[in-house]
């Protein structure tokens, strides 16, 4: 990402547009939306009329099967049955014009019970809605005087054939030949960049990348619901927008072990709501001016600490696939393969981002403008329940005040010797496939706790997802499939 000004949570806000402005776009039909527990976008479209009547009753809002969690593909996962319904009640601050759809908004929503459950107070999100679920864990940061940004790099492979796969040109990273005058994909990238800034998301750059075909798309920050619901729409602009012009987006991690993966990468600050508030870790709140041995500040060192103590159990939700798995190495900068932070160290899972050196006089006392970028998530992977854990695992960091174990490496893990991973407190290994992952999770009562009910579920879902993904006998078959759903 580009090194930006520093950007507050009390200055930043999502530029979404008011039901009373519909009229003035020439809006017929609204996409209510919903991002399921294996990252599945599903829509229902609503004509603008009986939208309006639908914001006529106290909790407007549409039915939902409670399958709805667990219908994976063409099967329902273990514990998901036909019996009973949610009521998805919308979010009126989430609507956004979809200029791949002309006379279209989408809006958001929340899970929530149909009639009253016991132990639950109607009206709030069901323990299995992502979204609640991270709306929950930043209102429980609140709290804590702790606030955050999220902004998103979203990379994806334009192909111009599934089967066999082929993508659009075999140029790379920021090549111009990869963004041609007069071409199909620049004209696909010029609407999608279009696109996105009409639908009011910030958007900072995109570009070519690494492996063919292959562009990354760079939205500015937002609050983690925000950002969540923000990289939703980028998605849907993406892959619509490549549908329209004849060609396939796919944000599948990796087609071939010889070219580039596609990452999510997930960048993430953390602010003090207000360095004089009475919050229940005040101490936290300062800002003392940075050092060369100590670059972040105490807040920002107890978040981190919470982040990667529970990030094998995060990489469950942030790589929730076995072919997730196929980018995680080390030595292609992909954030490698051992728990670790680093300072512009691509080679760590968590990459501390610092922008650049000012005049000394001018950064005095000044708030930080640090943010840490968290690689190791994909675009197989659901952003609310991507920022649910990591968010999550920052503040158990900053509910115990966490020592951080792991110290600043400067050089890539898997280049050290044991003894000098031993120096800076990197003793443990990434998960390495989709069975650790799931392992780790399921030992990480803590994590559990703060995400509540919906494990359970996306651990059922996720081993039908995978069932269905290996059903096909060659790999090739297996990758094809990737595609057509990713």
């Amino acid at each position: 990402m580009s090194n930006s000004p520093a950007y507050s949570p009390q200055t930043i806000k999502a530029h979404t547009i008011s039901i009373e402005s519909l009229a003035n776009y020439n809006i017929h039909s609204v996409r209510i939306t919903w991002v399921d527990l294996i990252n599945v976008i599903s829509i229902r479209v609503v004509p603008l009329k009986s939208f309006h009547r639908l914001l006529a009753s106290s909790r407007p809002g549409i039915t939902i099967g409670k399958c709805v969690f667990g219908f994976v593909i063409n099967r329902s996962a273990a514990g998901f049955g036909p019996v009973g319904e949610y009521l998805f009640v919308v979010d009126l601050s989430s609507v956004r014009l979809c200029s791949y759809a002309p006379g279209h908004v989408s809006i958001m929503g929340w899970f929530q019970d149909k009639v009253p459950a016991p132990g639950r107070i109607l009206g709030t999100g069901v323990p299995m809605c992502p979204r609640s679920a991270l709306n929950r864990i930043v209102n429980t940061a609140k709290s804590y005087n702790a606030a955050f940004l999220v902004g998103f790099e979203t990379e994806f492979i334009l192909l111009k054939s599934t089967n066999p796969i082929e993508a659009i040109n075999p140029h790379g990273w920021n090549n111009t030949r990869a963004l041609p005058s007069g071409t199909k994909e620049t004209e696909v990238l010029e609407e999608i960049a279009h696109g996105l800034v009409n639908s009011g998301i910030e958007l900072t750059m995109y570009h070519s990348e690494a492996a063919p075909g292959q562009y990354e798309i760079v939205t500015g920050p937002l609050p983690p619901l925000e950002a969540a619901d923000a990289l939703v729409h980028t998605r849907e602009t993406i892959t619509n927008v490549a549908s329209k012009h004849g060609f396939h987006a796919t944000f599948a991690p990796r087609l071939h072990m010889d070219t580039c993966g596609s990452a999510a990468h997930t960048h993430i600050s953390v602010h003090p709501i207000n360095s004089e508030h009475p919050s229940k870790l005040q101490n936290l709140s300062q800002s003392p001016a940075d050092t060369s041995d100590n670059p972040i500040t105490p807040l920002e060192s107890v978040f981190l600490a919470g982040v990667l103590s529970h990030l094998q159990a995060s990489c469950a939700f942030t790589l929730p696939l076995r072919a997730s798995y196929a980018r995680m190495l080390d030595g292609i900068w992909s954030g490698g393969t051992w728990v670790s932070w680093g300072r512009d160290n691509r080679e760590a899972p968590v990459r501390l981002c610092v922008p650049a050196a000012v005049d000394p006089e001018l950064a005095t006392n000044a708030p930080s403008k640090n943010h840490f970028e968290v690689k190791c998530v994909d675009g197989t992977a659901s952003p609310y329940l991507v920022l649910a854990s990591l968010i999550g695992s920052g503040l158990l960091g900053i509910q115990s005040q966490a020592a951080l174990v792991e110290q600043d490496c400067d050089t890539p893990a898997a280049l050290m010797t044991e003894a000098e991973r031993e120096a800076v407190g990197v003793n443990r290994r990434m998960p390495m496939s989709w069975e650790e992952a799931r392992a780790a999770l399921e030992a990480d009562e803590a994590l559990k706790g703060v995400l509540g009910g919906l494990v359970e579920g996306f651990l059922a879902a996720e081993e039908t997802l995978d069932e269905l993904l290996h059903a096909p006998a060659n790999e090739a078959e297996r990758v094809q499939m990737l595609v057509k759903y990713y």
